[in-house]
Order: C-alpha cells, then sequence, then structure tokens
C-alpha cells in the first residue's frame, strides 16, 4: 500500500535544513540519558517543534517506539505540529477525535488537545499504552491550567513509555497543583501576600533561552516602544478621574488608566494602530522585509472586532480578525502566515506556538500582563529569517509591562550592548508582583475617553523619550536603522519615533471623517482552499468530506438512508469506519461510490 510504504518510511535525516546548534546539543543530551521524562525549554521562535520531531524520527527509526502523540493548546496547533511532521516524513492525523477508538492505519500517531485528553484520559491512555508510545506535551504548563486537565494527563499517559515536555519559559507553578512529569526546584520567588506556596519553578533538562537564541541569530532583537497617555472615567461613586498611564499613581488607578486607554471609543488605541502601521511601511520599504506584518493582542472578542474597524479607519485596509469560536480560525492563520495582509487582529488565539514568521511588529492592546504570556506572545514576531531583522513591539507604558519589557531587553543587551547615551535620566522598571487583584469597584468603571503620545523607547533599563538632551541629528541614511540596537543610540531611536508621532496625528485626523457605522466592515474574504495533494493527513481529511457528500448523491438518486448507504460501503470494501480508515481504504470507497452513480 502506498499510504503504508510512507508511513513506514520514516528517516531522521528529512529535514530541509540542518539542526541548529542548540537542538543537536538537546539531542545529544537525551540520547546520553534515554530518560523517560525530559522537559526542553527554549524561548519562542527557537525551533522546539523541529527537535521534537527529529528526537520521535530517530525513535521510531531505532523501533524504540511505535506510535507519537503530541498533545497541544488549539486546535490550529494541531494542524501545524501535522503538517511540520509531514515534512519529516512523520504521518500525525490531527483530526482524531474521542468518538473514534482506533488510531488510523498508515499514520505514526496523532495530534490532540489539553481539553480533548481532558474530556476521556482513559481512552487516551489505551493509545499509548498499546504500543510502545513516545508523548509530547506541547507548552506543558497548560496541563496546570485547572487541575482536571493535570490529573487527566496523568490519567492519561502515566504509563506511556517516553515523554518529552516542551515550553517556551520556565514557569512556577503552587506546591499543591505540581504538573504531572515536570520537576520543580525552589525558586524563591516572593509573591503577593496570600500567595501561599508560590515558591516552585520548573527544571528543565535543557533550556535555550532568549539570551542565547540571540547570540546564535535564531531571534530577532526588539525594542519596545511605550505610549502614554492621559485616561478619564468614572468610578463608581460617579467621580470622573483623570490620570496618567505612566504616572497613575495606585494599582488601581493604573489598573483603570490601562483599561480606559485600551477602550475602542478613545483615542489611544487609533494612535497606537498608526504608529503600528508606520512601522510595518518602514520595514516593507526600507528594512527589508517586504511582507512585514503585524499583530494586534485584544483582551477579547469585542475589542478585537472594534479594534478590526479602527485598523481599516486608520490604514484604510482591512486586518485579518482571528478569533478562537471562529470555524475559520486556524485557516485564517495559515493565509495570514503565507499571504501579504498587513495586521491581524486576535484575542489569545495567536498568542502561543503559532508560526507566522513574517510577523515583526506587536501592539500590545490587552489587559494580559503575565510574565509568561508576555513572554510567549512577544515571542509571535522574533523568529529571525534574515540577521538583518528587527522586532517592535508596542505597549502601554504601565509598569507591569515596562517591568516586563525591561527584563527580556536586559538579556537582549548581554549579547547587543547599546551604544552609551548622553545624560540618561533614568526611570524606575520595577516591576509589579505577577499577580494582581482587581480593585473593588471597577466593574461599575466607565471610560471616558484617552489620549496617546509616544513616552521612550527602553534601552539598558533606561527609557528614553527622544527629548532627555533636546533633538538628536539623525541623518536620512540612517533612519533605516531604526530599532536595531547597536546602530543608533537609544536617544536617536526615541528622537525619530517621537518626530514621526506627530506625523501620525494628522495621518490619523485626515482619517477621522470615516464613517464605521453606515455598514459592517468589508474584512479579508475566505480564499478557496488551496491544493493540499501530498500531504497524508490532509489527504485523509478531504477524502471523508468527499465520500460523505458521494453518500448524500447515492442516497439522493437511490431513496436509500445514509446509514445504509454507509453500510453497504463498508460491505463492499471491508475495513474500519471512515473516521479512522486508512488513505488508501478511503480512496477504494471513494471510487465503489463514484460506480454507484
Amino acid at each position: 500500500m502506498a499510504s503504508a510504504a510512507r508511513a513506514g518510511a520514516v528517516a531522521p535525516q528529512t529535514t530541509s535544513r540542518p539542526l541548529r546548534a542548540w537542538q543537536q546539543a538537546a539531542l545529544d543530551r537525551y540520547e546520553e540519558q534515554a530518560p523517560k521524562d525530559f522537559l526542553v525549554t527554549a524561548t519562542p521562535g527557537a525551533g522546539k517543534t523541529t527537535f521534537a520531531l527529529t528526537l520521535a524520527s530517530r525513535l521510531l527509526q531505532r523501533r524504540e517506539v511505535a506510535r507519537v502523540v503530541v498533545v497541544c493548546p488549539t486546535d490550529h496547533l494541531r494542524l501545524q505540529w501535522a503538517d511540520a511532521a509531514d515534512r519529516l516524513g512523520i504521518v500525525l492525523d490531527p483530526g482524531l477525535t474521542n468518538a473514534v477508538g482506533p488510531v488510523r492505519a498508515g499514520t505514526q500517531g496523532y495530534v490532540t488537545t489539553y481539553a480533548q485528553v481532558a474530556g476521556k484520559p482513559m481512552l487516551h491512555a489505551a493509545r499509548a499504552t498499546a504500543v510502545k508510545t513516545l508523548v509530547v506535551l506541547d507548552e506543558v504548563h497548560h496541563a496546570g491550567d485547572g487541575l482536571s486537565w493535570g490529573e487527566a494527563i496523568e490519567e492519561a499517559y502515566g504509563f506511556a513509555a517516553r515523554r518529552l515536555c516542551l515550553t517556551g519559559t520556565p514557569f512556577r507553578t503552587k506546591a499543591d497543583e505540581r504538573i504531572p512529569f515536570v520537576r520543580y526546584e525552589e525558586d524563591g520567588f516572593e509573591g503577593d501576600a496570600g500567595e501561599a506556596g508560590a515558591g516552585l519553578v520548573s527544571r528543565a533538562d535543557y533550556t535555550y533561552g532568549y539570551k542565547e537564541a540571540l547570540a546564535d541569530s535564531v531571534v530577532r532583537p526588539v525594542v519596545f516602544a511605550a505610549y502614554t497617555g492621559t485616561s478619564r472615567w468614572r468610578n463608581s461613586a460617579g467621580e470622573v478621574v483623570a490620570a496618567s498611564l505612566s504616572e497613575a499613581g495606585t494599582r488601581s488607578v493604573e489598573m483603570a488608566a490601562w483599561r480606559t486607554a485600551l477602550d475602542p471609543k478613545g483615542q489611544w488605541v487609533p494612535h497606537v494602530i498608526a504608529a503600528m502601521d508606520d512601522r510595518i511601511t518602514h520595514l516593507r520599504e526600507e528594512g527589508g522585509m517586504p511582507d512585514a506584518a503585524g499583530l494586534i493582542l485584544a483582551s477579547d472578542q469585542d475589542d478585537a472586532r472594534a479594534y478590526a474597524k479602527i485598523v481599516r479607519r486608520v490604514t484604510g485596509k482591512a486586518p485579518e480578525v482571528i478569533l478562537s469560536d471562529d470555524p475559520k480560525a486556524s485557516k485564517k492563520i495559515e493565509r495570514f502566515a503565507t499571504g501579504s495582509a498587513r495586521i491581524a487582529v486576535c484575542v489569545r488565539m495567536i498568542s502561543e506556538g503559532v508560526d507566522v514568521p513574517r510577523a515583526a511588529v506587536l501592539a500590545w492592546m490587552t489587559s494580559y500582563r503575565t510574565p509568561l504570556f508576555f513572554a510567549q506572545a512577544v515571542g509571535r514576531v522574533v523568529r529571525a529569517r534574515a540577521s538583518h531583522e528587527t522586532a517592535t513591539v508596542f505597549l502601554p507604558a504601565v509598569r507591569p509591562l515596562l517591568g516586563l519589557a525591561a527584563s527580556l531587553e536586559k538579556e537582549r543587551n548581554h549579547v547587543m550592548p547599546p551604544p552609551k547615551a548622553q545624560d540618561p535620566e533614568a526611570l524606575d522598571l520595577d516591576p509589579l508582583p505577577p499577580k494582581e487583584r482587581e480593585a473593588v469597584g471597577l466593574k461599575q468603571w466607565e471610560a471616558l475617553e484617552a489620549d496617546a503620545r509616544f513616552a521612550h523607547v527602553l534601552h539598558g533599563g533606561t527609557a528614553h523619550t527622544g527629548a532627555d538632551s533636546g533633538p538628536v541629528a539623525v541623518a536620512p541614511e540612517d533612519e533605516d536603522f531604526l530599532g536595531i540596537p547597536g546602530l543608533l543610540t537609544a536617544e536617536q531611536t526615541a528622537s525619530l519615533l517621537a518626530r514621526r508621532d506627530d506625523e501620525l496625528r494628522l495621518r490619523i485626523a485626515q482619517r477621522s471623517h470615516l464613517d464605521d457605522d453606515t455598514g459592517e466592515l468589508p474584512l479579508v474574504q475566505d480564499h478557496p482552499d488551496e491544493d493540499d495533494a501530498g500531504r497524508s493527513w490532509r489527504d485523509a481529511a478531504e477524502l471523508r468530506r468527499e465520500i460523505n457528500r458521494l453518500v448524500s448523491r447515492v442516497s439522493a438518486k437511490t431513496s436509500t438512508p445514509h446509514a445504509v448507504v454507509h453500510t453497504q460501503l463498508r460491505q463492499s470494501v471491508p475495513g474500519p469506519p471512515s473516521a479512522s480508515a486508512s488513505v488508501d481504504v478511503l480512496r477504494a470507497r471513494r471510487e465503489r461510490l463514484r460506480t454507484m452513480l
């Protein structure tokens, strides 16, 4: 059988590019130890998927395992893993559901989600123990999103032959909520008062951080551009309060100012979107990235839709809107990753694991502020394709985010120290504790208005406003280097952004006459399905859809119920149900149905 032959032809050296040094080193360490459990912590964009699949390929070839099961956070990542595996000659089924018992013939395994495993852990345990299985737990910290998920993962894979855990950054876990198959050590982290047990951090068997990845040119250097502004809101007592994002004072006032700035009705959001669009244009026209794109992270779906309208009004172009409950979300992510659209607006759908190499600009328009989420989200724009590429993150000038940005930026400057600034003024960038509680009464908060203005660029733990020492002369030919640490001084970078900030106000004002309420926003239209020939798991999915269509036609032609046609089909072409049948069986059934028409 062709599919069976392909399934058996798993070679460890079928990657289109040689392994990176860290991937080879991690593989060498794994093979030295031959462990049952192995945790790899590698910065987002470093290539954890390639490492895991190369290991899987070697174990399959040596017959140390006979099946590979990948568990990931989202449905879209199931497709991404299956495509990556297909490129290495490993056939993983991303469409296997809990309603189907056996793993489809002609595959080496399947890709599932943490939620699916939690739905029927014993089913997945049976699949993982029927043969020797390597279980890959992608972004394993998700097993701690709820005790039920962690318990289900342990129940499903406690007796698997091998387990490989992957994560993009070390994660903390409470002592009574340990994630299965992960080793911990005392962290020394001190949380807010009342945070009992916040003192364990994951201990990796191999670690590859942002600093090392930057030195190897695996990831892009990141520049953080902070935007402040004055927010006005009405509190629960009916009083109108005004505060600056960067000088909010108490945490409750800071949170209210932040939420007000993110309100779509204010001016902070359109101003930052215009700055983001300007940066994308610069990268496309002068920065050597003709396909550069940007991501906007929203807090919820309502904000995402509202931000999409603002993008359309400010830039004149409709963005891609990617929402988790959209059945076409995966197709939209694929189209955005390979297409030419400038901006995608999303909630958490694209914040973790999703591979969009051309995305180089991120606008932080969400209230999420944990270190783990920050690292994962910034990781979406740091995947390097060429040595000259850079990433830019636009964010509110609030202490929690500035602290997280300063931490990542400190790692960058260990590798790429910026030129010394002229008489810089320091800014307190100490991060707030990672967990903050909403102030009492904020549920009755009402946003009134917010403006925006460029605040500063972070360099060396210092905020540079572009006006610290008066105007800084920058030659026109040097403007191409905006955002590349080490080529322009911090003052020059900040001065350029501040100067362009005034130009953006004019652009927004010129487009303010556009009325978004006259009709539906003309978003990017869906494209026809692409030809997926040669991609085995996609072949099977398309064959199943085609069989269902043909069964409907036969049923209508012969006045026979669908169930009877399916039964006759399985009698004519024996084998398991279509959901778990091999590609060859599905093709034979398709041909049989065609003869019945």
